[in-house]
């Protein structure tokens, strides 16, 4: 690693990072509205999730994947493989768990109010059955990572990455140079479309992510292929001009792909009542738009996007701390929101103002004080000038 050539900066996949971000905050409020379940909701509007499928096949493993480019990058700067382990485990692990003490229990609490009647205070409810390690009422477990299970997984998948490079790092150029031949060209668009085929239809036919880490072997499946995908993309510039030059017929497709998926979603929502052979169908067109969505995006970045600007700086460092809050005030949002009983358009208006100004203020106030900066994923200093 000491010998590796430093990975440069590509600021478009920092721009394609913060658009993922803000668009999974966006996810997330539509969540409240959705047809299928949620901690809190306001409603549950079938056509909802027409919208939600145009990003719900690609957001988070495109997140993966530039997480993994990043991972190299990260791991290249660091002068052994413990520095990198110590160093990333830092970033990941002291987020989790102040967002598992702090910041998901009040997510729990509101969901079992707001669905279950739950007559305790939020006090009574983290003094008292946060740490139950069991289902309060049978229904909610605890203690829950919810939407952190994010971080928990590209700890674990950066763990194995970092044991690979201690037993195989000496036959490193041999697999960076399997990869060119495999993925380049054609077969980065390819190969990775065949591989979500055959996991969404052939060995995880109608499973949904568990988000358990243990059991969750449909996501596993996804996820960790994603970020080592990533992870070589860093070093391969011939994949990186392969979706340069493709991204437009990548996207094409995706967009084609989209449009079967949501127009089976119109005709039959949650395929309940679909024909025999639409839900392969369904599946199928989702793998298919998954991928071409990510080939077109990052050779949207690598053509376009890949250049700097003053607030690249101060977004890139904030969209972490976004993330570690933005699902928490959502849900809060909600529950106030719906026992205030207001018209939803309304509702909608507030919960989506109510997001964006709790997360800048979330960050602006948390960069600024030394102690919170480690809990909030930033690096250790004063803040005053919001280094990364």
């Amino acid at each position: 690693m000491t010998a590796a050539a430093p990975i440069p900066r590509h600021y478009g996949l920092d721009w394609l990072r913060i658009g993922a971000f803000a668009i999974l905050i966006l996810y997330h409020i539509g969540m409240v509205f959705v047809p299928w379940g949620f901690h809190v909701q306001l409603a549950r509007l079938p056509w909802v999730a027409v919208p939600m499928l145009a990003s719900n096949p690609w957001r988070l493993m495109l997140l993966f994947v530039v997480s993994g480019y990043a991972t190299r990058a990260l791991a290249v700067r660091h002068p052994s493989i413990l520095s990198f382990v110590r160093g990333r485990s830092a970033r990941l692990l002291v987020p989790l768990a102040f967002g598992v003490a702090i910041l998901v229990p009040p997510q729990i609490w509101a969901e079992l109010v707001g669905k279950y009647g739950y007559p305790g205070s939020y006090w009574t409810f983290w003094l008292h059955d946060w740490l139950s390690f069991g289902a309060i009422g049978g229904v909610v477990p605890t203690p829950a990572w919810n939407h952190l299970w994010f971080v928990g997984y590209l700890w674990v998948y950066t763990m194995a990455i970092a044991g690979v490079l201690v037993i195989g790092g000496r036959w490193g150029r041999r697999a960076q140079g399997a990869f060119d031949r495999v993925f380049g060209g054609w077969g980065g668009a390819v190969l990775p479309v065949v591989w979500l085929l055959l996991v969404d239809i052939r060995l995880f036919p109608g499973q949904t992510d568990t988000h358990g880490l243990i059991d969750d072997w449909l996501a596993h499946a996804i996820y960790f292929p994603a970020l080592l995908f990533g992870f070589a993309m860093a070093g391969s510039e011939r994949v990186l001009d392969s979706f340069r030059r493709g991204w437009a017929v990548a996207g094409a497709i995706a967009l084609a792909s989209y449009a079967v998926a949501a127009g089976l979603e119109w005709r039959w929502p949650g395929l309940a009542g679909a024909p025999n052979g639409l839900g392969t169908l369904f599946a199928g067109a989702r793998a298919v738009q998954g991928w071409m969505a990510v080939v077109a995006l990052i050779g949207i970045a690598e053509r376009f996007w890949n250049r700097d600007h003053p607030w690249r700086r101060t977004l890139t460092e904030a969209v972490f701390p976004f993330y570690l809050i933005h699902q928490t005030i959502i849900i809060l949002v909600a529950l106030w929101l719906w026992r205030m009983g207001l018209p939803l358009a309304l509702d909608t208006a507030l919960l989506f103002a109510a997001t964006v100004a709790g997360c800048w203020a979330f960050y602006l106030v948390g960069r600024r004080v030394r102690w919170l900066r480690p809990l909030i994923g930033l690096r250790p200093g004063d803040g005053r000038r919001g280094t990364i």
